[in-house]
Protein backbone atom coordinates (compact mmCIF):
# COMPACT_ATOMS: atom_id res chain seq x y z
CA UNK A 1 0.00 0.00 0.00
CA UNK A 2 1.27 3.53 -1.19
CA UNK A 3 -0.69 5.39 1.66
CA UNK A 4 -0.32 4.96 5.37
CA UNK A 5 -1.97 7.57 6.85
CA UNK A 6 -3.40 11.29 7.05
CA UNK A 7 -0.90 13.54 7.66
CA UNK A 8 -3.37 16.93 7.03
CA UNK A 9 -6.36 18.10 5.83
CA UNK A 10 -7.74 22.00 5.03
CA UNK A 11 -10.77 23.33 6.64
CA UNK A 12 -12.33 26.91 4.71
CA UNK A 13 -13.67 28.52 7.68
CA UNK A 14 -15.74 31.98 8.26
CA UNK A 15 -13.21 33.35 11.15
CA UNK A 16 -9.96 31.98 11.76
CA UNK A 17 -10.08 33.10 15.15
CA UNK A 18 -13.61 31.34 16.48
CA UNK A 19 -12.61 28.30 14.67
CA UNK A 20 -9.04 27.80 16.31
CA UNK A 21 -11.19 28.68 19.83
CA UNK A 22 -13.58 25.99 19.22
CA UNK A 23 -10.45 23.24 18.56
CA UNK A 24 -8.33 24.15 21.30
CA UNK A 25 -11.54 24.85 23.93
CA UNK A 26 -13.36 21.78 22.85
CA UNK A 27 -10.67 18.78 21.70
CA UNK A 28 -7.36 20.67 23.05
CA UNK A 29 -5.60 21.10 19.85
CA UNK A 30 -2.51 22.74 19.80
CA UNK A 31 -2.53 25.96 17.40
CA UNK A 32 0.69 26.91 15.61
CA UNK A 33 0.66 30.47 13.33
CA UNK A 34 3.59 30.17 11.44
CA UNK A 35 4.52 33.47 9.32
CA UNK A 36 3.67 32.82 5.26
CA UNK A 37 1.55 29.43 6.38
CA UNK A 38 -1.42 28.28 7.00
CA UNK A 39 -2.58 28.48 10.60
CA UNK A 40 -2.57 24.85 11.86
CA UNK A 41 -4.50 22.98 14.39
CA UNK A 42 -2.35 20.01 15.77
CA UNK A 43 -3.16 17.15 17.47
CA UNK A 44 -1.18 13.86 17.78
CA UNK A 45 1.13 13.30 14.88
CA UNK A 46 -1.56 15.20 12.67
CA UNK A 47 -3.12 18.92 11.91
CA UNK A 48 -5.80 20.70 10.47
CA UNK A 49 -5.08 24.00 8.26
CA UNK A 50 -6.96 26.44 8.92
CA UNK A 51 -7.78 29.28 5.81
CA UNK A 52 -9.73 31.92 6.59
CA UNK A 53 -12.70 32.42 4.03
CA UNK A 54 -11.04 35.51 1.35
CA UNK A 55 -7.61 34.66 2.85
CA UNK A 56 -6.62 31.04 1.08
CA UNK A 57 -3.46 29.58 0.28
CA UNK A 58 -2.11 28.30 -3.11
CA UNK A 59 -3.05 25.61 -3.97
CA UNK A 60 -6.49 24.99 -2.45
CA UNK A 61 -9.64 23.68 -3.47
CA UNK A 62 -11.23 24.98 -6.49
CA UNK A 63 -14.48 26.47 -4.27
CA UNK A 64 -13.39 26.38 -1.01
CA UNK A 65 -16.48 27.06 1.17
CA UNK A 66 -16.94 27.46 5.21
CA UNK A 67 -18.92 24.22 6.60
CA UNK A 68 -18.81 22.20 3.94
CA UNK A 69 -16.35 19.47 5.90
CA UNK A 70 -17.27 16.03 7.45
CA UNK A 71 -14.57 14.14 9.11
CA UNK A 72 -13.56 11.70 11.41
CA UNK A 73 -10.93 11.58 14.42
CA UNK A 74 -9.83 8.49 16.85
CA UNK A 75 -9.58 9.33 20.41
CA UNK A 76 -7.36 7.15 22.46
CA UNK A 77 -9.98 8.47 25.58
CA UNK A 78 -13.26 6.92 26.42
CA UNK A 79 -16.28 8.21 24.19
CA UNK A 80 -18.09 8.91 27.04
CA UNK A 81 -15.17 11.13 28.68
CA UNK A 82 -15.22 12.91 25.35
CA UNK A 83 -18.99 13.48 25.15
CA UNK A 84 -18.97 14.74 28.50
CA UNK A 85 -16.21 17.65 27.47
CA UNK A 86 -18.07 18.41 24.00
CA UNK A 87 -21.47 18.98 26.48
CA UNK A 88 -19.13 20.69 28.53
CA UNK A 89 -18.41 23.64 26.40
CA UNK A 90 -21.79 24.20 25.08
CA UNK A 91 -21.73 21.54 21.86
CA UNK A 92 -24.60 20.09 21.33
CA UNK A 93 -24.03 16.31 20.40
CA UNK A 94 -26.28 15.25 17.45
CA UNK A 95 -25.82 12.02 17.08
CA UNK A 96 -24.63 8.88 19.43
CA UNK A 97 -22.72 7.04 20.99
CA UNK A 98 -23.25 4.87 17.26
CA UNK A 99 -22.11 2.18 16.21
CA UNK A 100 -19.97 2.53 12.86
CA UNK A 101 -17.32 0.91 10.51
CA UNK A 102 -14.52 2.73 10.64
CA UNK A 103 -11.09 1.80 8.56
CA UNK A 104 -9.35 -0.63 11.00
CA UNK A 105 -12.86 -2.04 11.95
CA UNK A 106 -16.22 -1.32 14.33
CA UNK A 107 -16.01 1.76 16.15
CA UNK A 108 -18.31 4.12 18.42
CA UNK A 109 -18.85 7.35 16.79
CA UNK A 110 -20.23 10.71 18.64
CA UNK A 111 -21.15 13.74 15.95
CA UNK A 112 -21.14 17.43 16.16
CA UNK A 113 -20.57 20.69 14.67
CA UNK A 114 -18.14 23.30 14.95
CA UNK A 115 -18.79 26.87 14.17
CA UNK A 116 -18.91 26.70 10.68
CA UNK A 117 -22.03 23.69 10.53
CA UNK A 118 -18.44 21.15 9.42
CA UNK A 119 -19.87 17.63 11.07
CA UNK A 120 -17.15 16.62 13.10
CA UNK A 121 -17.05 13.07 13.87
CA UNK A 122 -15.15 11.49 16.86
CA UNK A 123 -14.77 7.90 17.16
CA UNK A 124 -13.42 5.19 19.95
CA UNK A 125 -12.04 1.85 18.71
CA UNK A 126 -12.12 -1.20 21.15
CA UNK A 127 -9.39 -1.02 22.89
CA UNK A 128 -6.80 -2.17 21.83
CA UNK A 129 -7.37 -1.93 18.23
CA UNK A 130 -6.44 1.50 17.83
Amino acid sequence: MMITGIDHFVLTVASLEVTCAFYQRVLGFERIDTPGRPTALAFGDQKINVHEIGRTFEPKARAPTPGSGDFCLITDRPLDEVSTRVAANGVVVELGPVERAGARGPMMSIYFRDPDGNLVEVSEYERGKT
